[in-house]
């Protein structure tokens, strides 16, 4: 992430940094990182100083280099606004953790939304809520499901899914971490209800009361699926449909971590979680999702379905019969 500048308290330090982030969108790295070393000798304490040190020896090649910064910027960052953990874990020199590093894609979403839709939909080709919109449209006509009567798109963002979801929704909430996200959306009068939250945690305090949730790109920055759907599945009304995207790898690992920073999660894994999860899978398929760095990125792209009916274990103590539906 090439997190907003920050003034490092010391005029001479903010200078060589200014010219160093100037070489760096010339190309010259290696200039870049020795004039923001230079920097830190005068401002050794200033984490976005780290951070940028961090980035521009990663981009010359000098991995060691830039874990060395990282290690910096993770000691001086208490709320892991710059994602040192993350960096160091995707370069295999940490453990990323358990769950969405939150400070860290606030942070990371605050700062990208003013441009969000130019840079993803304009340049990347982004393609996920139309992809995912056809596959809930097609579940419905099967379904026989005419309008849902509430979803809530989780990572709403500027509403780029939601948009697709309106006319097929009689209340549409929008959840998402940024703030910036919500006020970008919020303009747009998509959603009848905009809620700031985590969405685990916002999902944590519903009971069975959506019939549709909408997730696109949004738990390739959650980490493991398990947790998520957990959350998730509760909050579904019975027969309610989920649609989601991730990032795919064909390895044996459940999941890892990217340079990207994104979650790639493996496709037998996925089906996996949404058995143990308990819902039923109606489509599954992968697409390319969006260019990143000039190659396409396949995704798994999910809609499934929780029973009408939860089957359960039950032991009749009075006759001794041991019942199970």
């Amino acid at each position: 992430m090439t997190k907003a500048f920050y003034s490092s308290g010391d005029v001479i330090a903010d200078r060589r940094a200014d010219y160093a982030r100037m070489l760096a969108e010339g190309g010259d790295y290696a200039a870049a990182a020795e004039l923001m070393g230079q920097a830190l000798e005068l401002a050794p304490e200033w984490a976005a100083g780290w951070d940028l040190l961090g980035t521009y020896s990663e981009k010359t090649g000098d991995v060691s280099g830039a874990i060395s910064a990282w290690r910096r910027l993770e000691a001086l960052d208490d709320e892991g606004v710059f994602g040192a953990r993350l960096k160091l874990a995707a370069h295999d020199a940490g453990a990323a953790g358990e769950g969405t590093a939150t400070s860290y894609v606030e942070a990371l979403f605050d700062q990208y939304a003013p441009q969000f839709e130019d840079a993803l939909v304009g340049k990347l080709g982004y393609r996920v809520p139309e992809i995912l919109d056809a596959m809930v449209v097609e579940e419905m006509a099967r379904l026989g499901i005419a309008r849902f009567s509430k979803a809530v798109d989780l990572g709403c963002g500027t509403g780029l899914m939601g948009e697709r979801l309106r006319q097929k929704v009689d209340f549409l909430e929008g959840v998402d971490i940024s703030a910036a996200m919500i006020a970008e959306t919020a303009r747009k009068g998509i959603y009848d209800s905009l809620q700031k939250a985590e969405l685990v945690a916002a999902l944590n305090t519903r009971r069975a009361e959506a019939d549709l949730m909408t997730a696109a790109d949004v738990f390739i920055y959650c980490g493991a699926l398990q947790p998520v759907l957990a959350a998730l599945v509760p909050a579904l009304k019975p027969g309610g449909l989920v649609a989601f995207s991730l990032e795919a790898h064909d390895g044996e690992e459940a999941l890892f971590l990217r340079p990207s920073l994104r979650y790639a999660h493996g496709v037998a894994a996925t089906r996996d979680a949404l058995v143990v999860a308990g819902l039923d899978i109606l489509r599954f398929e992968t697409a390319v999702l969006r260019m990143d760095r000039g190659a396409p990125i396949t995704g798994i792209l999910v809609v499934a379905q929780k029973p009408m009916i939860e089957l359960t274990a039950a032991n009749d103590g009075e006759s001794g019969d041991h019942v199970a539906a």
